[in-house]
């Protein structure tokens, strides 16, 4: 049975970093492009990262770049998502989804992340 499990969100004050994982199993993680996908209050579901499955190779979303390392380790059967300069605005839930784009072959079910002072 495939399963992607977030953690790491939170309530924290702009500016801080925060660091979400996102452990995968039922499948050969190692095999899959993997990204991280956030849905703000309101809005549709946003792609923001995605890393190459030997983890050479990243791609962000300009809403992000520069302040979010996607990042994994596949021995761990991990993805990662680094994140400073926090604000606001990227109040969202935060989800790893298997694929480098939509439609996705599999989801998490999301971690919180909320930004205020």
């Amino acid at each position: 049975q495939v399963q992607l499990v977030e953690s790491g969100g939170g309530l924290v004050q702009p500016g801080t970093p925060l660091r979400l994982s996102c452990v995968a199993s039922g499948f050969v993680f190692a095999n899959y492009y993997m990204s991280w996908v956030r849905q703000q209050p309101g809005k549709d579901p946003e792609w923001i990262a995605a890393i190459w499955n030997d983890g050479r190779h990243t791609i962000y979303a300009n809403s992000v770049k520069g302040r979010f390392t996607i990042s994994r380790d596949n021995p761990k059967n991990t993805l990662y998502l680094q994140m400073n300069n926090l604000t606001a605005e990227d109040t969202a839930i935060y989800y790893c989804a298997r694929g480098r784009a939509p439609p996705y072959s599999a989801r998490g079910q999301g971690t919180q992340v909320t930004v205020s002072s």
